[in-house]
């Protein structure tokens, strides 16, 4: 009877304890799904994370909603993406009255532009990814100081999964014949991937969603594809394929599966976490480029 009596009191006290334990936890509020994978993998059981464009949802053309500018008032920790990326996010930061420093997750990124403009898609490179990682970590760090250890511990792991991750990236596209290294996407959100790891591309819509290619920049494009021999092209998730499929038809391009870009998929779905996307793509890839 004892025994049984000291089981129960130590279960009503854990369950006591644990909506303590959560309050006690760091708000930490990223801009969007993917930013806010890495916050939740540097910050661990410390955090509480959440992301303002959830998955499948487009940061571009983002636009928050009183409950968004709340979220924003909670936080302890803000995290965005920069770059251009988040547009709305000042006036957001404004509306919500927060004081709660912002970290810039791309910050010390060797950018890359297109046409002039910057592009903010940095994260489609794993060497990017560690960067922001470590950023993100630093942030962590100033709010949170007690947590130093344990924020140093969960980078020193996530960061040997992204060596895992990169290793893996290059060996597969390096089995991609040379020739074949050539593909199209809806917008220009794989430049950084590109560059990394000798994969060549174009987009109709450039580095945003919020821009609508014209029919002289489509009739280019298809020219090009035909020209340059472009084996396949793929969707995005964020983004609608009328376009694609119009290119697909007039061209004969293979249409690849969907690709990840600007978003996470739904939990349960094909790209949950950073690395889960990823290796999703670099699958997409190998599958539609194989001769």
């Amino acid at each position: 009877m004892v025994a049984w009596r000291h089981v129960l009191l130590v279960g009503l006290a854990a369950l006591i304890a644990a909506p303590a334990a959560a309050q006690d936890r760091i708000k930490a509020v990223a801009s969007f799904s993917i930013l806010g994978d890495l916050v939740r993998n540097v910050g661990g059981d410390r955090l509480e994370v959440a992301a303002l464009v959830g998955p499948n949802s487009d940061a571009h053309a983002f636009s928050p909603t009183p409950a968004d500018a709340r979220t924003l008032g909670t936080a302890r920790l803000i995290v965005v993406n920069g770059l251009g990326l988040e547009g709305w996010m000042t006036r957001l930061v404004k509306a919500s009255g927060s004081k709660a420093p912002v970290v810039v997750a791309s910050r010390g990124i060797a950018t890359r532009t297109l046409e002039g403009a910057i592009d903010p898609h940095a994260w489609q490179s794993v060497a990017n990814v560690k960067i922001y990682v470590a950023n993100i970590r630093d942030g962590l760090i100033k709010a949170d100081p007690p947590g130093r250890s344990a924020y140093e511990a969960t980078v020193a792991d996530y960061l040997g999964k992204l060596d895992a991750l990169e290793r893996d990236v290059r060996a597969a596209i390096g089995q991609i014949p040379a020739e074949r290294r050539k593909i199209i996407t809806t917008h220009d959100a794989f430049g950084y991937f590109g560059a990394a790891y000798g994969l060549a591309l174009i987009a109709p819509e450039g580095v945003s969603t919020d821009t609508e290619p014209s029919a002289r920049d489509v009739a280019r494009i298809i020219t090009q594809i035909k020209a340059q021999k472009i084996p396949a092209l793929f969707m995005e998730n964020v983004v609608n394929p009328r376009l694609m499929q119009q290119i697909a038809r007039e061209t004969g391009a293979k249409v690849g599966g969907t690709l990840y870009s600007d978003a996470l998929s739904e939990p349960g779905g094909a790209a949950p976490t950073y690395i889960d996307m990823m290796r999703h793509n670099i699958r997409e890839l190998s599958k539609a480029l194989a001769p």
